[in-house]
Formats: structure tokens, C-alpha cells, sequence
């Protein structure tokens, strides 16, 4: 008996917490009934939300709901994104920068790469995400220049642009990656591996030696390139979200940047 008490309380919690948090992001604004707390926030809602200029937290949270909306890409919102990734507030730049990853197009790299450059981390790490989104050669000077140790202090954002310069058949994206196989974070040696590895064929895992030999020697470096795909969000379901009424994980499907050629991207 008790263990069963204890079972229901744990789920009576579990069900607790998915209501308030998805109340805190993407939950429906005023919810007052489950019903309601599950049911999808409206454009109208969300863009309300995103509009508060008192309340930073809201302008925060409608913006990120409009960004992970499979309807956010409307041009009322892009224009929004692109004034957005100016604001006052950190986080609203940095949920600007993930819009724009999602809904934009090459030309809004130039945004985001000056959001490279922004003083807070989150908005340096979303830009970093949201340029693997946009294929954009013109972004590439500052992708190797953010990938640089000395330049850019956070291993995080390093590898995410060494995952993103993946799309770029360059001979400086192909030495800067090379270089950075020498940094001391494992997770920027992996990604700079995988991007070689796109762009060459070749697999040398993380043997920097190795790929700088084969670098150097090769005539065509490119001539057995593969399709780059930006990394996209999948998880399995949790338990609660077996239960009726509850959304689907916001798992996304796997595609090649908006702007790349088609011969480049996904066959």
C-alpha cells in the first residue's frame, strides 16, 4: 500500500510539473484548467507575448515560442527577429538568434554574425546554432575567427562553429579545422572531425596528424565531399508524454541549411 501511495504521488508530481513547466515556456498563457494548459498557444498569443516591451521575461518567452513554431517563419515575425536581435535583453537576442536560424535566410547571417561577437554567452552559442541553419559564405571570416581559442573562450560556441564551417569547401576552412583538432576541449576535436570529415570523405577520427598530412598532400580535397546536415533535436518520449493529450516531443527532422544548393544538400 505504501509503495503504491508513493507511486501515485510521484505521478500526481510528475504531472504537476509538466503543467506549471510548460506553462513557463511553451505552455498557454492564462491557462486555468489541464485542458487548456495543454493546448497549443495561438499565434496571437504568442506574438502578444512577444510584444510586452514592459516585461522583458514575456518579450523573452513569446519570441521563443514564436521561434520553435512551425508558423513563426511568417514575414511579420522575421522582421520582429531581425529588431529583436538588438534588444536590451540578452536573452530575447539570443531567442532572436535561434528565430532566425529556424525561419530566415542567408541574408540574415550578416545579423548573426555580428551576434558573434555579442558580449553574453547565450547569444554567442544561439548565433553559432543558427548560422548551421543558413548557408552563407560571406559568414565563414568570422566562423574561423570565433573558432580561434584565443578569440572565443567558450568550448561550447567553438564547437558549434566547427560543426557549422562543415558546409564550407574552403582551403582556410579545411586548416582552421585542421588546428582546431589541437584544442583542449574533446567536444570542439569531435565536431572539427566530423566537419572534416564531411567535407573530405576521409575519416581519420581524431588524429591531428593525420588529417594535416592528408590535408597538405591532397590535389582535390573536396572531390569526395558528402551532404552536410546540421544537427537537429531529437529525444524519446518521457513518460509522461505516453499519457493522452500531451504533445509530441519537439523533435525535428534532419535538413541541409536553408540557401545550400541543392547537389550539396540531403538527395
Amino acid at each position: 500500500m505504501t509503495r503504491f501511495v508513493g507511486a501515485a504521488r510521484a505521478i500526481a508530481i510528475g504531472l504537476a510539473g509538466a503543467v506549471l513547466g510548460g506553462c513557463a515556456l511553451d505552455g498557454r498563457p492564462g491557462a486555468r484548467t489541464l485542458w487548456e494548459a495543454f493546448s497549443p498557444v495561438t499565434p496571437g498569443e504568442a506574438a502578444l507575448m512577444a510584444l510586452d516591451e514592459e516585461d522583458p521575461d514575456r518579450r523573452f518567452r513569446g519570441t521563443m515560442l514564436l521561434a520553435n513554431a512551425p508558423w513563426g517563419g511568417e514575414e511579420v515575425y522575421l522582421v520582429l527577429y531581425r529588431d529583436y536581435i538588438e534588444d536590451s535583453e540578452p536573452n530575447v537576442r539570443a531567442a532572436a538568434a535561434r528565430a532566425l536560424g529556424n525561419h530566415g535566410s542567408p541574408a540574415d547571417a550578416a545579423l548573426l554574425v555580428r551576434a558573434l561577437e555579442d558580449p553574453e554567452p547565450m547569444v554567442r552559442i544561439e548565433a553559432a546554432q543558427a548560422l548551421q541553419r543558413l548557408h552563407s559564405p560571406e559568414a565563414v571570416p568570422a566562423m574561423l575567427r570565433r573558432l580561434r581559442r584565443d578569440i572565443e573562450p567558450d568550448p561550447d560556441i567553438r564547437a558549434e562553429l566547427a560543426h557549422g564551417l562543415g558546409q564550407y569547401a574552403e582551403r582556410r576552412v579545411l586548416d582552421e579545422l585542421v588546428r582546431a583538432m589541437n584544442d583542449r576541449s574533446l567536444r570542439v576535436i569531435h565536431n572539427a572531425s566530423l566537419s572534416l570529415k564531411t567535407l573530405t570523405g576521409q575519416d581519420f577520427g581524431y588524429d591531428h596528424r593525420a588529417w594535416a598530412r592528408w590535408v597538405a598532400d591532397a590535389r582535390d580535397p573536396f572531390a569526395a565531399r558528402r551532404a552536410y546536415v546540421y544537427p537537429a533535436f531529437y529525444r524519446e518520449k518521457f513518460f509522461l508524454e505516453y499519457l493522452p493529450f500531451t504533445r509530441e516531443p519537439p523533435n525535428e527532422q534532419a535538413a541541409s541549411p536553408a540557401g545550400m544548393s541543392p547537389e550539396l544538400g540531403i538527395r
